[in-house]
């Protein structure tokens, strides 16, 4: 996993590098600054113009090593110094170097210092201000971001966006940002990074490692970036001697008279999960279209026509799911109620279950303990009430998987998953293609289908989105984002199983 830390941990982590490695600031500065000329240089043409705007921090310093690598390599970068705060003594370190080798550095001291003319295609470099910002900017700052906005160029953002404040919500009317293309971080992602509103700031985003202490990787939790190495581990390899009983039994509670698609979905994804056996309780109406499109799962016909009002016998499977498409009849919901009060195997809610369960919120406290709850932004809303902003929402999802002993899976672009330990976890695979309809069923099928071969909740929760985003990102190979449908995710999930498999 990569840790998504605060902007205080980094500067925590920075320190202990100093001091443990041992390593000089100043040193700290020019490893960093090398692993983002390194990532930079292969996309630059021979002759690409390259303005670059830094202010009199390490931010800034990290420009001017950068300034000074890509005179050595025969390139010839105009330097710009925005004349505002103390400059911090590796800025002033980096910029007698630079100085020494002739370079000439321009000051902006006011707006007719700016640039004009900047000729087609040219590369700007932001590494005005870092993480460590604490303010909106204003001024003569302000003034030069909204300078660099106003360009036809591409943006590159050291670090993190100038303006952008890693670890508070962005306040619009209150300051301005740099609008990135790219953004190269160092070592670790920044929290801001993975929510909506920040999007427009951030661009394309890419970690650059810089070698902080390994010592401090450690010590982050509570938020974290999932990777491949995370995923692979938790999936299982067959016996020859294996039958279908060894996969495990699922249920799959879903469906209603205009919304049997749904249940088709998520017990479509069930099977290609890997279930052994898969059973669904559907309204009699639901059969029928059902029946025709899986005939490799096995059906109960609730009594009603339209809508699930009763349960099956649930002695005989090893996992539950309800919720795609049941919609939110009465009966519906006291069966929901409960099966909520029978249950012995672990479940998952998605859909109508949980806004049967934001109607009824006493019935929270009874589901079995690490449950796995699926909303997507509005249903979190109606289970766990509005948030300001996305920092709020973040801090909203935690305190309510932590409080109920739930996982909840807050479904969108980063898909977070939060532990009842407090731990959240963010999800990297997926792509905008999957904002279609019957993409949450599937999700919630392929979780389903681990739980049923006893997959552990938590690890059903984190494999089970990763997967999904997976096979949505391996569709592509054959959908447009435009074109991508849910099936489509469904059927590369055997390809995403192999390539998990093949990460080295």
């Amino acid at each position: 996993m990569i840790p998504i830390p605060t902007t205080a941990f980094i500067r925590e982590a920075d320190a202990y590098t100093i001091q443990f490695e041992p390593v000089a600031s100043v040193d700290l500065m020019e490893r960093a600054a090398t692993a983002l000329f390194r990532k930079l240089l292969p996309k630059l043409l021979p002759d690409q113009k390259v303005f670059i705007f830094a202010g009199r921090g390490n931010n800034g310093g990290d420009g001017l090593v950068l300034a000074r690598l890509l005179i050595q390599q025969a390139f010839n970068p105009d330097v710009f110094v925005l004349e505002i705060g103390t400059p911090s003594p590796d800025f002033s370190h980096n910029l007698a170097r630079l100085r020494a080798m002739g370079k000439e550095v321009q000051l902006i001291q006011s707006e007719s210092d700016f640039p004009e003319g900047l000729p087609t295609g040219t590369i700007v470099v932001d590494a005005l201000f870092g993480s460590g910002l604490t303010r909106p900017l204003t001024g003569l700052a302000a003034r030069l971001v909204e300078y660099i906005n106003s360009l036809d160029a591409v943006v590159i953002a050291v670090d993190i966006p100038s303006g952008l404040m890693a670890d508070v919500p962005v306040e619009l009317n209150k300051g301005v940002i740099i609008q990135a293309d790219y953004t190269y971080t160092f070592e670790w992602p920044k929290m801001a990074f993975f929510f909506p509103e920040n999007e427009f700031f951030v661009g394309n985003w890419e970690i650059v490692q810089i070698g902080l202490h390994p010592d401090k990787h450690q010590t982050l939790a509570e938020n974290a970036l999932l990777t491949a190495a995370d995923i692979k581990p938790m999936l299982r390899n067959r016996s020859r001697f294996s039958h279908k009983g060894t996969f495990g039994h699922g249920l799959i509670i879903a469906g209603s008279a205009d919304k049997s698609g749904a249940a088709v979905l998520a017990a479509r994804a069930s099977m290609r999960s890997g279930a052994g056996l898969l059973h669904a309780h559907l309204p009699g109406a639901a059969v029928l279209p059902f029946q025709s499109q899986l005939p490799e799962v096995m059906i109960s016909r609730d009594v009603n026509e339209n809508y699930v009002s009763q349960l099956p016998g649930l002695d005989l499977f090893t996992a539950i799911g309800i919720g795609p498409g049941i919609g939110q009849a009465t009966e519906t919901a006291n069966t929901l109620k409960l099966l909520i009060q029978q249950a012995k195997v672990p479940m998952v809610l998605d859909a109508d279950a949980l806004n049967l369960l934001a109607a009824n919120p006493t019935w929270l406290a009874f589901l079995p303990k690490q449950t796995i709850l699926t909303p997507h932004p509005g249903e979190f809303v109606r289970l766990a009430g509005k948030a300001a902003d996305s920092f709020e929402r973040h801090r909203l999802l935690r305190n309510f998987a932590i409080r109920h002993g739930l996982i909840v899976v807050l479904k969108g672009a980063f898909t977070s998953i939060a532990l009842p330990d407090g731990r959240i976890f963010f999800n990297p695979t997926g792509n905008p293609g999957m904002a279609t309809g019957g993409s949450g069923d599937v999700l919630t099928g392929i979780i389903l289908g681990l739980l049923a071969q006893s997959f552990q909740p938590v690890e059903a929760a984190l494999a089970g989105v990763y997967l999904h985003g997976l096979a949505g990102d391996l569709a592509l190979a054959s959908q447009s984002q435009e074109s991508l449908l849910a099936g489509d995710i469904t059927e590369n999930l055997g390809k995403a199983f192999d390539k998990l498999r093949q990460q080295v």
